[in-house]
C-alpha cells in the first residue's frame, strides 16, 4: 500500500492539523509516514497545504508530484494542485467554497459542502474534519479509529475541548462518503 495525498487550503482552515492527523494515524497502525507541512508567509488567510505519504514500504521521498488524493479545501490551492493528482485520482473538494464546474472528469470527485455542515452540527471550523473523515471512508488507509485515537496526541491543550466536535465532524464526513463508488 503506498498512498500519496495533498491538502490544500488557506491559513486558519486546518490543513495542517488534518494533515498531522492523517500521519498519527498512519504511525498507530505501523505504516511508514511522512508530513510535509508548507505555508504562505501569512498567519492567517494565506496558502496552507501539506502532504501526507502514507506506505507499507519505505518512503523514499516526502515530495509528490502526483498525488493520488488532492483534499481541497479553498479554490486558490485547489487550483493550483487539481492538475497534479494522477488520472483516476481523487479529488474530495469543499464545495461550499470551490466551484465545482471546473473539475477534472478523469478523477473520482467526492463534491462535500463541507463549510454548511460543519455549522450545522454546531462545529463552524469543523470542515477540514468533514473531509478528513470523507478521505478516510474512500480510501481506508486508516481506520476512523486511530484517526480518532490520534485526536487527543496531536490537538493542543487548548484544543482539546473541541474533541467531541471534531470527532462528530469526521463521523459525518464517514457518513456522507459511505456508498461512494470507489
Amino acid at each position: 500500500m503506498h498512498e500519496e495525498v495533498v491538502m490544500a487550503g488557506t491559513g486558519g482552515q486546518g490543513i495542517m492539523i488534518m494533515g498531522q492527523l492523517l500521519a498519527h494515524a498512519g504511525m498507530l497502525e505501523n505504516l511508514h509516514v511522512v508530513w510535509f507541512p508548507s505555508y504562505g508567509p501569512e498567519a492567517r488567510g494565506g496558502t496552507a497545504d501539506c502532504t501526507v505519504i502514507l506506505s507499507s514500504e519505505e518512503i523514499g521521498s516526502p515530495i509528490s508530484s502526483n498525488p493520488d488524493t488532492l483534499i481541497g479545501m479553498h479554490q486558490f490551492l485547489f487550483g493550483r494542485f487539481q492538475p497534479l493528482v494522477k488520472p483516476g485520482g481523487r479529488l474530495i473538494v469543499n464545495s461550499s467554497l470551490i466551484d465545482v464546474s471546473s473539475i477534472r472528469d478523469d478523477c473520482k470527485v467526492l463534491a462535500i459542502p463541507a463549510n454548511t455542515i460543519a455549522e450545522d452540527i454546531g462545529n463552524p471550523r469543523g470542515a477540514n474534519m468533514v473531509l478528513l473523515g470523507a478521505y478516510v471512508a474512500m480510501t481506508q488507509v486508516v481506520s476512523l479509529d486511530s484517526l480518532i485515537a490520534s485526536l487527543p496526541e496531536v490537538l493542543p491543550p487548548h484544543r482539546q475541548k473541541f474533541i467531541p466536535l471534531n470527532e462528530l465532524a469526521l463521523r459525518k464526513g464517514v457518513e456522507l462518503a459511505i456508498g461512494y463508488d470507489q
